[in-house]
């Protein structure tokens, strides 16, 4: 074998610039999702990673700056499938599907379980990582399915006065106690069969509410609820 060859195979098993930073982010999540962020040295990310301390800070900067990469990586690797162009031409029940499954892989994801688990146990102490954190994750959610709602309310699919808050009610269902439960851990991952179910219940139960063909009955509904209201002030 050529020293030219040896070269040549050296190289071609020599780590990219992008795999060593999925490496880094890899390791990175298997230590933040097992103790958690306060409790995470990047001493101990090292020794699952080797190497060297300067790498990651000259990668990433702090190990904030590593675990604010590491949930950016996550979310954008699972919103890049929400893109509205992507989901254009489907009528909307079929695009609220598609949204809704894709949400709920994300929610169900164990990178995404872990991510959800450190931040809320890490709020107070850090308050703009979890910022961050809404602001890359949920907050860009609620914009694409806001989207979504405006484009069908324009092309007279639905009618909705308020379509982010309508994406937050929608995200809402989806985030509920089925999400809930497997975060306390209280129960598995649901099957592909039942989350499929619960999207499709979800999706219908919201499209019932912002029917086009019912606006007359909407407002008559909240005539009768304001009125319900001011009988039981008296």
């Amino acid at each position: 074998m050529t020293g030219k060859t040896l070269i040549a195979n050296a190289t071609a098993k020599r780590p990219t610039t992008v795999e060593r930073r999925t490496a880094m982010l890899r390791a990175a999540g298997d230590v933040f999702f097992e103790q958690g962020y306060a409790a995470t040295s990047i001493d101990v990310i090292i020794e699952r990673l080797g190497g060297s301390k300067r790498s990651i800070y000259n990668e990433f900067g702090s190990k904030e700056g590593l675990f604010t990469a590491l949930v950016s990586e996550i979310t954008d690797d699972a919103l890049t499938a929400l893109a509205v162009e992507q989901i254009e031409g489907c009528d909307l029940r079929e695009a609220l599907l598609e949204f809704g499954r894709h949400m709920m892989a994300l929610y169900m994801a164990p990178a995404l379980l872990g991510v959800y688990r450190a931040i809320v146990t890490e709020a107070k102490r850090f308050p703009e990582l979890v910022r961050t954190v809404y602001e890359r994750g949920p907050a860009r959610a609620t914009h694409r399915l806001t989207e979504v709602l405006e484009a069908a309310t324009r092309n007279g699919e639905a009618h909705v006065d308020d379509c982010a808050n309508a994406a937050d009610h929608f995200l809402g269902m989806l985030r509920g106690n089925l999400h809930l439960s497997v975060v306390l851990g209280l129960r598995p991952v649901p099957a592909e069969e039942e989350i499929e179910k619960f999207v499709v219940s979800a999706v219908d139960i919201f499209l019932t509410g912002i029917s086009a063909s019912h606006p007359r009955q909407s407002k008559r509904t909240a005539r009768a609820f304001r009125g319900r209201s001011s009988r039981g002030a008296d």
